[in-house]
């Protein structure tokens, strides 16, 4: 097909470039060679890239989401009262660490009665606004593993009915030739039957550009569970920063750089191994929310209010787009110049 599309000469230029494997154009060999520079989307992909194509030099620009879009429009009010500068100057969200915790919990609350009132027009569900929500919202590719949280249902129940209640609002479409994304997807709906009589579990239908920002921003706890190390970046958990969600995340992509333990959010087991690891990740998950973050949700509101704050001030400030363009401009487009 390249002989027939380009000729045979370019086609020849191409084979000289060692483009070509086993008799086939490889198009990441093409953007290999023929760029300038090449960068991972987070510091860690850079390095999983560096190992994976060692004869490149491969460096790392970190993903970020566009501030204002993501922000809710309660955040938006906070925000302007104390820092108007935000909007043209996503750094000032640094200062959102002086915002009293408890403008930070009533501009969430306002985001969280929007969602669960969207919830309960568009599913019938009623759920609870004093009750811990955990959201899970994102492609459902199998290697994003959206039922980690229900590896073992028992102990999810124990821990709802003996330590503090919570409920589930998920969300994400699965490629339409995705047959594992689908039976993910089904997995879920399955959990949810199970657990109905401790734990709410809401799958919510035609997730999309309107559902995103309602559960990024009305969740109190974002959750992300991908096989290490397949996450190059994601950007839910960045939006769910802008609007004072932490992250409850396993450390990979973004969240390696973005969690600072107890203060932004927390991790998901330690970070060692790959992807065969699932039952040490599910204990870390129920240890880490049935000891740590329920009992300072209902016990220390403070505190969570606290993690919430920070959440803002240092991945909110730091993991947006404003960010990412100006190191794109000064270490990849311009950087031999003089700009």
């Amino acid at each position: 097909m390249v002989r027939q599309v380009l000729g045979e000469d370019r086609a020849a230029a191409l084979q000289s470039l060692k483009v070509c494997l086993d008799g086939h154009l490889n198009m990441t060999y093409l953007a290999l060679a023929g760029s300038r520079y090449v960068n991972g989307m987070a510091m860690q992909h850079g390095e999983v890239s560096r190992h994976m194509f060692p004869s490149y030099s491969v460096r790392a620009l970190t993903n970020g989401v566009h501030g204002l879009t993501w922000t809710t429009p309660p955040f938006r009010e906070l925000y302007d009262r104390h820092m108007r500068e935000w909007r043209r100057d996503n750094l000032y969200l640094r200062y959102a660490i002086g915002i009293p915790p408890e403008e930070i919990r009533t501009a969430h609350m306002q985001a969280k009665r929007t969602l669960l009132d969207e919830v309960h027009k568009r599913t019938g569900m009623q759920l609870d606004d004093k009750v811990m929500t955990i959201g899970f919202a994102r492609r459902a590719a199998t290697y994003k593993r959206a039922d980690l949280l229900f590896w073992k249902p028992e102990q999810l129940r124990w821990i709802a009915r003996n330590v503090g209640p919570f409920q589930v609002i998920c969300g994400g479409k699965a490629h339409p030739n995705d047959g594992g994304g689908k039976d993910l997807i089904r997995r879920i709906f399955q959990a949810s039957e199970s657990l109905k009589d401790t734990i709410k579990i809401v799958y919510v239908p035609d997730y999309d550009w309107a559902w995103a920002p309602l559960i990024c921003s009305g969740v109190d706890l974002w959750l992300n569970t991908p096989k290490r190390p397949q996450e190059a970046s994601g950007t839910s958990g960045m939006k769910a920063a802008l609007n004072g969600v932490p992250s409850f995340s396993i450390l990979d992509g973004w969240w390696v750089e973005g969690c600072l333990e107890g203060f932004t959010g927390w991790s998901i087991g330690d970070g060692a191994g790959t992807m065969e690891n699932e039952e040490a990740e599910a204990a870390s998950l129920y240890a880490k929310l049935g000891t740590i973050i329920l009992p300072m949700f209902y016990g220390r509101s403070q505190a969570y209010a606290a993690v919430m704050r920070s959440a803002i001030a240092i991945n909110g400030s730091f993991f947006n787009t404003q960010r990412m363009m100006s190191q794109y401009i000064s270490n990849a487009y311009f950087q031999d110049s003089e700009f």
